[in-house]
């Protein structure tokens, strides 16, 4: 009987024990299920932010900026003996790498942006100009820019910066950021024609980057007056005629060299300031007249000046018989046919014979001068 005793109770105590270590074993295992759920909770989370920041920074700015762009209003620097040295242009250039690749589409301003995508690549960033589009106004610069910006390693901004001559004090950071997108290989481009003719800025350019590539697109000075008496007319009805304008009292004896149409003509003055500091080989002339009626041969002439591949040919162009202008099958921002706008190939107002001959005397010697600085005879009469 007393053993039958002992063995209840120890029955009992091993029934209590095994509830005890069921109970335990229970709590270990709630506990090793919460740990590891949070833990797995955690590296989702984390690895969830750092993929939304890689894409982030894919469209953000760069930050990291030339410690020279700070003083780079000094304007009281003079042209250095080698025109050719690029040091200026090693922070220009400057890309960063990162575990994915880029596509270009286009956006609503013309400069393009960049999707990711899913292969090894680069970072895309903004760059200071490789190459500007300096003149002369009414001379062919939009067509010019839209043509070339059919190269896929073209990238220009959107519309003229004004930088060297309106936003100089802005400093570098700020005309930087008034760039596109681009990536290794890439040219970045800009067009401001008021650049060609505006004094200070040939030295802004060189202290910018002495390697600059400049495009100058020039025409026939008289037609190109006439062009841009024709744009400022259709914005002020009451305007004076041409001939009133383009000479002093009335007579065709003496031209206003004052009058902005005309001064502007004189090519010959503008670009010997240029070539203080920049060498002919930098500079590439474009004829106004052959841009229309051949836009295929100059524009194949700007891309072996950039050393670019030929990519924008013929295939690219049609001539629109009514506008009397070359339009394009597509462009950068349009895949369909277009032509540049209603304002280019507009018709000229009638100019009394006596006037344009008057303006071809007065123009005459300083377009010879012209010819001899660049070493091309462009044959206007």
């Amino acid at each position: 009987m007393f053993v039958m005793s002992i063995w209840g109770t120890s029955l009992s105590l091993s029934s209590r024990s095994l509830a005890i270590a069921l109970v335990l074993c229970v709590t270990l295992l709630y506990i090793s299920y919460s740990f590891n759920a949070c833990l797995l909770a955690s590296i989702s989370r984390s690895l969830q932010q750092s993929n939304l920041r890689n894409l982030l920074s894919l469209t953000s700015t760069p930050r990291n900026e030339s410690s020279s762009n700070s003083s780079s209003s000094n304007d009281s620097a003079t042209p250095a003996s080698n025109p050719s040295n690029n040091s200026s242009n090693t922070t220009n250039r400057s890309i960063s790498s990162v575990p994915a690749a880029v596509g270009i589409a286009n956006s609503s301003d013309g400069s393009p942006k960049y999707q990711l995508l899913r292969q090894p690549g680069l970072r895309p960033s903004r760059h200071l100009p490789d190459t500007l589009i300096i003149g002369v106004k009414k001379s062919g610069t939009r067509a010019l820019l839209e043509f070339i910006r059919l190269h896929p390693d073209v990238r220009a901004a959107g519309s003229e910066v004004h930088f060297f001559d309106r936003h100089y004090q802005r400093g570098l950071r700020w005309y930087r950021h008034h760039m596109p997108y681009t990536i290794e290989g890439q040219i970045t481009m800009e067009k401001t024609p008021s650049y060609f003719v505006t004094k200070e800025v040939p030295q802004r350019v060189y202290h910018m980057n002495t390697a600059t590539k400049l495009l100058i697109v020039v025409r026939d000075p008289v037609t190109r007056a006439i062009s841009d008496y024709t744009q400022a007319a259709s914005k002020k009805a009451d305007m004076k005629r041409f001939e009133q304008l383009a000479f002093v009292n009335g007579s065709y004896s003496v031209v206003d060299t004052n009058w902005g149409p005309v001064k502007i003509g004189v090519y010959s003055r503008y670009l010997e300031r240029w070539l203080l500091y920049f060498p002919l080989s930098q500079l590439l002339f474009i004829s106004g007249e052959r841009l229309i009626m051949d836009p295929a041969y100059e524009i194949g002439r700007v891309q072996d000046f950039l050393g670019l591949k030929r990519v924008v040919t013929e295939k690219h162009f049609y001539f629109n018989a009514t506008k009397g202008f070359p339009c394009l099958f597509k462009s950068e921002a349009r895949s369909t046919p277009h032509c540049l706008g209603k304002t280019k190939g507009r018709n000229h107002p009638h100019i009394d014979p006596s006037a344009i001959e008057r303006l071809r005397e007065f123009y005459r010697p300083f377009n010879n001068k012209f010819y001899q600085l660049t070493g091309i005879n462009f044959a206007w009469a």
